[in-house]
């Protein structure tokens, strides 16, 4: 007899890594590319700006590192705080909380003698774990890895980073500024594309939604760089 196993591959268990890479490269290319703009507007030379975007991209990373390690781990912590309490709840009133269970069950659909079967099976099983997943919402599914998190953030800002570098580097000084922009568009739709594709969402909604805050946040960075008119030297 042929048995067989289908093990599905859901997109939320990509959730925390996706969101920390597409959040840091966005914020690569939008945030370093907006200030070679601003700064290319006020008439910086492109010694001063090529400088500017490595500066830029070299603080961008460890900032989005470090906030996103903070910001994650603030979360496990308070997954942890609500665990413990709920650890605490079951030595305590084992009672209660297994009609908690059962009463999560009833509202679910099942009908009060199956719930409780469920809420028994369960709680004998792993009581803490099928708590935290039904009553608290916590699963390992959809927890995110500070470290990891950090990691994907500070990699994805610094590729990111990298499109407003190569436009300083490979293009005539003529044409700098709109191919700065040109190229910090089109990457951001490819961004957008990719994400969106990970995310098992439309392509092209992904692509416009970035590539639009991107054409406002440049062009704003822009007008205010245009105001200094600065001289270069």
């Amino acid at each position: 007899m042929r048995h067989s196993y289908h093990a599905e591959q859901h997109y939320m268990e990509r959730a925390g890594w996706l969101r920390a890479a597409v959040l840091g490269a966005n914020d690569g290319i939008i945030s370093v590319t907006s200030l070679v703009i601003g700064v290319a507007a006020s008439g910086a030379s492109t010694h001063t700006l090529l400088i500017t975007c490595i500066a830029g991209l070299i603080s961008g990373a460890a900032s989005m590192a470090a906030g996103e390690y903070i910001s994650v781990k603030s979360q496990q912590d308070i997954e942890q705080s609500d665990l413990n309490m709920e650890a605490r709840e079951l030595d305590l009133h084992p009672a209660h909380e297994l009609k908690e269970l059962q009463d999560i069950y009833i509202r679910r659909g099942l009908d009060s003698d199956l719930a409780r079967q469920v809420a028994q099976q369960l709680t004998a099983h792993n009581a803490l774990d099928a708590h935290a997943r039904d009553e608290i919402g916590i699963s390992e599914q959809t927890s995110a890895n500070p470290v990891l998190a950090a990691v994907a953030s500070a990699l994805a800002f610094s590729v990111g980073s990298l499109f407003p570098v190569a436009a300083i580097i490979f293009l005539p000084e003529s044409i700098l500024q709109s191919g700065i922009i040109i190229i910090g568009i089109l990457s951001l739709g490819v961004l957008g594309a990719l994400a969106s594709y990970a995310g098992g969402n439309s392509i092209w909604k992904g692509a416009i939604r970035i590539m639009i805050w991107g054409i406002i946040a440049m062009l704003f960075s822009a007008w205010v760089g245009s105001l200094f008119n600065v001289t270069a030297v």
